[in-house]
């Protein structure tokens, strides 16, 4: 974690290189900046909830069963009928 120390020395190096006026600027921009990406995320997530929702579910596919009629053959059926 930086400390109190450490943000004293980088706020006094920001002022000293960019100028006591760019300060709000800067912060301004950096404001905005966060705003954009957290928007983004958002609308991001957003999109993704919309095309699951979309999305069916897929069905379960069936097994064909399929039943073949015995048929005895004619020489089968005169054996039996006499």
């Amino acid at each position: 974690m930086i400390g109190t120390n450490e943000l004293a020395i980088i706020l006094i190096l920001v002022i000293v290189l960019f100028g006591a006026k760019k300060v709000p600027e800067l912060a301004r921009s950096m404001g905005k900046a966060k705003l954009e990406y957290k928007k983004g995320m958002d609308e991001a997530e957003a999109e993704e909830e919309e095309e699951e929702e979309e999305e069916p579910a897929p069905k379960p596919k069936k097994k064909k069963t399929t039943t073949k009629k015995k048929t005895a053959s004619k020489k089968t059926k005169k054996k039996t009928s006499k």
